[in-house]
């Protein structure tokens, strides 16, 4: 009678402490690497305006460089026109830097491109953060005259295409 007590009570000490693994890797800080960026088509302008969002302390890691000092701005601005392409109808289009902000947690970055009178097709290529972090997911959602189209991009999938 008390082996089979030592035994149950063996099983019940075993079973905690794996339940208490399990829950003890459950609050283990995990990472998420992500951008999302919105387009909007401005008809009077002809105009596609671009708003991106993404983490500080990612975005700073890959451009080596302190968000906090004077430079950080530019660094943006140079890594936005790196690693972000638009074709618009298959023509290339130029993007035009307006600024960021940084927001605690988030830099919002601000682009657009004009000379967009129609849309019949958008392919965007977007690599942001994609070399400095493996599991990076970039999303990027399109408003055009009352469609919305939503593009992911990851390592293997840079390149994205919509029909309008």
């Amino acid at each position: 009678m008390i082996v089979n007590l030592l035994i149950k009570m063996k099983k019940l000490l075993y079973i905690t402490g794996i339940l208490t693994f399990f829950m003890l890797m459950s609050f283990t800080y995990v990472d998420f690497f992500s951008s999302m960026t919105k387009v909007d088509y401005i008809d009077g302008s002809k105009t596609l305006k671009f708003t991106t969002k993404m983490n500080t302390n990612h975005i700073s890691d890959a451009i080596k460089i302190n968000p906090n000092t004077a430079g950080f701005e530019a660094e943006v601005k140079k890594y936005v026109n790196n690693n972000f392409d638009v074709y618009v109808n298959g023509s290339p289009k130029t993007i035009t830097f307006t600024g960021s902000q940084v927001s605690g947690e988030t830099v919002w970055v601000y682009f657009e491109t004009g000379g967009v009178s129609d849309i019949n097709t958008l392919k965007i290529k977007n690599t942001i953060l994609l070399s400095a972090f493996p599991k990076q997911f970039n999303i990027v959602t399109v408003a055009y005259k009352g469609n919305q189209k939503v593009m992911n991009f990851q390592r293997g999938k840079e390149v994205n295409e919509v029909d309008f």
